[in-house]
């Protein structure tokens, strides 16, 4: 006796272990598939046609580049495409990922006490239906308490900051170093779950269809 295994309607498009986690923790099914973006060839041409953006901005932006990347191409009828992407707002100026040691110590000097915004932008593609697509950004402040010299090269060291938006993640070392946030706690890892509910509902779909 066959059984027949269908695929998940949703497909998430990003690599991140985070937001892979938090999808699987709230009980959905879905696959992933990297996006081939090139991220600032998208802000230079936004910002060719409508000036600099802003970092909640910027995020929204991003997460529709990748979203509709991946439905572009071959996929079911009706599968579901998710976009994200995260950006960091300090003092008013976005921070991506630092990628190197130097970056990621000049920007926890510069977190150390200080609060910031993580702005994640979510946008859904629904490809029996792409023209419905539609999008939210998701705004959490994080307070970060005085960091010493010792404990920032800790962190730096553990690798930990190189890969994520603004140089921290709120669901592994740097929690220690994190006071308090206001808003929604997922959001910082990179995806809003109760987001992700709204985004369905627009387009006619309950979170519950998606349930494993």
């Amino acid at each position: 006796m066959s059984t027949t295994i269908s695929t998940p309607r949703l497909l998430l498009a990003s690599a991140s272990a985070g937001r892979q986690k938090l999808l699987r923790d709230a009980g959905l099914a879905f696959t992933t598939q990297v996006s081939r973006v090139d991220e600032d060839a998208v802000l230079s041409a936004a910002e060719a046609e409508h000036g600099p953006q802003s970092p909640s901005a910027t995020a929204l932006l991003l997460a529709k580049a990748k979203a509709e990347n991946v439905a572009g191409d071959a996929h079911l009828e009706g599968t579901l495409v998710l976009g994200c992407d995260s950006v960091f707002e300090l003092n008013s100026l976005a921070y991506g990922k630092p990628h190197t040691a130097q970056v990621a110590r000049e920007r926890w000097q510069q977190l150390s006490g200080a609060t910031g915004i993580l702005h994640s932008g979510h946008w859904l593609i629904d490809t029996a239906n792409p023209e419905a697509a539609t999008g939210e950004i998701s705004s959490t402040t994080v307070h970060f308490a005085t960091v010493s010299d010792a404990e920032i090269e800790a962190y730096v060291a553990s690798g930990e900051p190189l890969p994520c938006a603004g140089a921290f993640t709120i669901d592994g070392l740097a929690s220690a170093f994190i006071e308090s946030i206001e808003g929604n706690f997922q959001n910082v890892v990179g995806l809003d779950i109760f987001v992700l509910r709204k985004l369905l509902t627009q387009s006619g779909i309950s979170i519950t269809e998606l349930w494993k």
